[in-house]
């Protein structure tokens, strides 16, 4: 299991690389074009950046896995990045009512909530556990 493990972090770490250069593409293609001033470009590079994020962090998780770490706070993270990203992208103009649009958005708001409220959760009883403090 351990060098599946691995492996799949080597997967993520090509990967990764892959994203950097699709970003730096379409950085340069952005500001070639001239629509550095448009909103829905900006967003579309934030995407990938916040793509490339939970890339780093899914590769952290399967180091921690390895290494026999905790990682349920590193899992809340990358929850967290996903539903930031979806909240970015979010657009009205996808839903087919206004009344979908409203309970897609309050769904992805209470779900980042949810999350926030966990790793905050989860960060404290790490820190009062008395294992963490032998640290």
């Amino acid at each position: 299991m351990r060098w599946l493990a691995l492996f799949v972090a080597y997967v993520l770490v090509f990967l990764f690389a892959i994203g950097i250069i699709d970003l730096l593409i379409e950085m340069y293609s952005v500001f070639a074009s001239g629509d550095f001033t448009d909103p829905i470009a900006i967003i579309e590079l934030i995407e990938i950046v916040l793509l490339l994020l939970i890339i780093l962090e899914v590769h952290r998780t399967l180091i921690a896995i390895v290494r026999e770490e905790p990682v349920v706070r590193i899992i809340i993270g990358v929850a967290i990045i996903a539903i930031a990203r979806q909240v970015i992208s979010f657009r009205v103009e996808d839903f087919a009512t206004a009344n979908e649009a409203l309970v897609s958005a309050a769904a992805l708001i209470g779900l980042l909530i949810v999350l926030i409220g966990g790793y905050f959760m989860v960060r404290y009883l790490e820190v009062s556990s008395p294992h963490e403090r032998e640290r």
